[in-house]
């Protein structure tokens, strides 16, 4: 039996949702093992002087526990 845990990340890029969304799961594999599937739950985008100048997602990531 696979028991599964659920991890919530935040992420930021200069570049896009994206990147954002890779560099994040990226960062947490280093650290967790087993990672399953990720689901963005919300994003946004941070404004400067009215341009935009970095996207940020919310995401929920999934990942096995080791039996």
């Amino acid at each position: 039996m696979t028991v599964a845990k659920v991890l919530e990340l935040s992420s930021q890029s200069p570049e896009s949702f994206h990147d954002a969304l890779q560099r994040g799961i990226e960062k947490a594999n280093e650290t967790i093992e087993g990672i399953r599937s990720a689901w963005v739950e919300d994003q946004e985008v941070l404004v400067t002087d009215g341009k935009i100048t970095g996207y940020r997602v919310h995401m929920k990531l999934t990942f096995a526990l080791k039996e």
